[in-house]
């Protein structure tokens, strides 16, 4: 007997399968490198480096129609705090932002997805 791990999420919505070499398998779709992932659709988020965001690298986030509530941010392998100023400009938008590793991110996204929450996901690929 097989368990099946998959979350229950609505018809249409993004589950993150797996992610690892610089990839992501988002509900069948490979990426490669950073992507931006909604309940509806995956993209490719052309940003080089955690390091170098500015609020501007979320503006298909902020843009967003209906946007988030919450926006989790994998930053690669290891932790990371979000610098104040970019969370004080995503808050302004009505975004609460989480920064956390990326597998930590891509769990919780299927999670509140499975929940329908109104939720996206910036991330970061890992080797």
């Amino acid at each position: 007997m097989s368990l099946d791990i998959t979350p229950m999420v609505s018809a249409g919505r993004q589950v993150i399968q797996n992610y690892g070499s610089g990839q992501f398998m988002i509900s069948g779709v490979r990426l490669t490198g950073p992507a931006l992932v909604f309940p509806e659709r995956s993209l490719a988020w052309n940003v080089a480096a955690f390091d170098g965001l500015t609020i501007d690298d979320f503006a298909e986030v902020t843009g967003a129609d209906p946007k988030p509530e919450i926006l989790l941010l994998g930053a690669g392998a290891g932790g990371a705090l979000l610098p104040a100023d970019l969370r004080a400009g995503l808050r302004a938008a009505g975004i609460i932002a989480e920064c956390m590793n990326t597998g930590a991110a891509c769990r919780t996204f299927n999670v509140l997805v499975g929940e329908d929450r109104r939720v996206a996901a910036a991330l970061f690929a890992v080797d």
